[in-house]
C-alpha cells in the first residue's frame, strides 16, 4: 500500500523544507516537491510538520533492580514509546555476574522483548565480568547486531575496574565499536553515604549530596585517560553537569573521540526537586544537579557539544519509591521519560529554545548514526518511514492520566507543552 504526505514541512538536521513524502510499503520511496501518485492514499499535512521517528538509545525495560522490577516491560514501555513518537528503542541487555556469558545476557532480553513491542527494538549489551571467554564473544555480539557496549564505574553488581576497563576498551576498539559509560566514583559516594546516614541525613535531599558533581566529573576523567591509553573511542551516557562535561571537552581537544549523552530530566529538573514532599520519585543516579549545571547542558545542546538526548527511562511505582521515604538509600533509583522525549524537545524547539533541526540531531540523526541504525533517523528515499506528524499549535499538558505506561505517576506531572505529536507512522503504518 501506497501513502502520499502531502503539503507538509519535512524536518531533517540541517534543514525544514515544503515537500511532499511518498511511502511505498515500509519504505520512503521519494520527497519533493508537488509529488503525485495515483494508487496512493492521500493524507494532507497542511500546516504540519514531519520529523523522523526519535529513537532513544537509552532505556530500561523489565529491569530487575533493587529488589524489584522496573514497572515498564517492552509491553507497556514501547507502548508509551509510540505513543510519544519514538519509533525505535535501544534497551540495555545485560550480562551476569557469576560465569554467565554475553549471549546468554542477549537471549535473556530477547525473550524480554520478542512479541511484545509496539516500535521497533534493539540492544546495547551490558557487560559486568571481564575474562577471555567474555573477550572472545564480543565479535559474536556485533554478528547479532550489537553496535555498542555499556560499562559501570558504580553499582556493586555491575562495577568494572580500572584494569577491565582498559582491557575492555582496547578489545571494543580494535572491533570497530565502542561502549558507552556511567560514571561516578562508587568509592567516594559510598563513603559520603556512611557519612550521612551517620549524621542522620536520611531524606531524598541528601541524594545529591552524597553523589555530587565533583564525583562525576572524577569518574568522567578517569574514563577519558583510560580511553585515550585504550586508543577508543568511548560515550558518557546520562551527562548531568558542567565539570563533568568540561572534561569531555578537554579530551575532545586532545583529539579523542568522545559521544555525550543527556537526559530530559536534567534539563528540566536541578537539584531542587529533591527537598519537594515527593522528591523521593526524583532519586535517579546520577541525580540532577545545580542551576549553573543545568545551564551548561543547554548551552552544550545549542552549541551542538552534546550529541544525543535520551531517557534512561528506568520507572519504579510510587510505593516502591516509597520504600525509601526514612532512608533516602533505600529508594529504587530512576526515572521516567520514554513517551515524553520527543514531545519535551519539541516543546523546546517550538519556544525557541533550540531549533527544531537541532531536536531532530539530537534525538534521532545522531542517534541512528552514532548506533549504525542505517535505516532510521531521517525522512528520506530508502530510509524506514518512521514519520511524526506534529502540530505545533497543540497544547498538551503531561499527566499521569494521559500517559501510557503502566506507572503510577510521573515526574512530568503537569507540565505545558505547546505542540505535540498527532500522528506516528511506523515502518509506513499508522501505529
Amino acid at each position: 500500500m501506497k501513502t502520499l504526505l502531502k503539503n507538509g514541512t519535512v524536518v531533517s538536521g540541517d534543514m525544514s523544507v515544503r515537500e511532499d513524502v511518498l511511502i511505498d510499503g515500509e519504505k520512503i520511496v521519494k520527497v519533493g516537491r508537488n509529488l503525485e501518485a495515483e494508487d496512493a492514499q492521500v493524507v494532507d499535512v497542511n500546516g504540519k510538520l514531519l520529523f523522523p521517528g526519535f529513537i532513544d538509545g537509552h532505556t530500561h525495560f523489565d529491569l530487575e533492580v533493587a529488589g524489584t522490577v522496573t514497572a515498564d516491560d517492552f509491553e507497556t514501555g514501547t507502548r508509551a514509546a509510540i505513543a510519544g513518537g519514538t519509533t525505535l528503542v535501544i534497551d540495555y541487555a545485560s550480562q551476569d555476574k557469576g560465569g554467565h556469558t554475553l549471549r546468554e545476557g542477549l537471549e535473556k532480553w530477547h525473550e524480554k522483548a520478542d512479541g511484545k513491542c509496539s516500535c521497533d527494538y534493539s540492544f546495547h549489551m551490558s557487560i559486568v565480568e571481564w575474562n577471555e571467554k567474555t573477550e572472545q564473544e564480543i565479535q559474536d555480539m556485533i554478528d547479532h547486531g550489537i553496535t555498542s557496549f555499556k560499562l559501570y564505574m558504580t553499582y556493586p553488581a555491575m562495577i568494572v575496574n580500572d584494569c577491565d576497563m582498559y582491557k575492555i576498551l582496547k578489545k571494543l576498539g580494535k572491533c570497530g565499536c565502542f561502549a558507552g559509560v556511567h560514571c561516578e566514583n562508587a568509592g567516594v559516594i559510598d563513603a559520603l553515604i556512611a557519612e550521612a546516614k551517620k549524621e542522620g541525613r536520611l531524606g531524598p535531599e541528601n541524594h545529591p549530596l552524597v553523589r555530587p558533581d565533583t564525583m562525576e566529573a572524577e569518574a568522567v576523567h578517569r574514563l577519558l585517560v583510560i580511553a585515550k591509553e585504550a586508543d577508543a573511542p568511548v560515550m558518557v551516557v546520562h551527562l548531568t553537569n558542567k565539570k563533568a562535561f568540561e572534561e569531555v571537552m578537554r579530551a575532545r581537544a586532545n583529539g579523542q573521540e568522545v559521544y555525550a549523552e543527556t537526559c530530559p530530566q536534567y534539563l528540566e529538573f536541578t537539584c531542587n526537586v529533591y527537598k519537594r514532599e515527593d522528591g523521593r520519585n526524583f532519586v535517579c543516579s546520577p541525580p540532577m544537579k545545580g542551576q549553573e549545571s543545568q545551564d551548561a547542558l543547554w548551552k552544550a545542546i545549542k552549541n551542538g557539544m552534546i550529541d544525543t538526548v535520551a531517557t534512561d527511562h528506568c520507572p519504579f511505582q510510587s510505593y516502591e519509591k516509597d520504600w525509601g521515604k526514612d532512608d533516602f538509600t533505600k529508594i529504587p533509583n530512576g526515572c521516567p521519560g520514554v513517551e515524553n522525549l520527543y514531545p519535551y524537545m519539541l516543546d523546546a524547539a517550538n519556544s525557541g529554545k533550540i531549533t527544531f533541526e537541532r531536536a531532530v540531531e539530537l534525538c534521532s540523526t545522531n542517534v541512528a548514526k552514532i548506533f549504525g541504525c542505517d535505516n532510521k533517523g531521517s525522512i528520506s528515499v530508502g530510509k524506514d518511514a518512521d514519520i511524526v506528524i506534529y502540530d505545533k499549535d497543540k497544547d498538551f499538558t503531561i499527566s499521569v492520566d494521559n500517559m501510557h505506561s503502566d506507572l503510577d505517576h510521573t515526574i512530568w506531572e503537569g507540565k505545558q507543552l505547546h505542540g505535540y505529536p498527532i500522528r506516528t507512522y511506523l515502518r509506513g503504518n499508522v501505529v
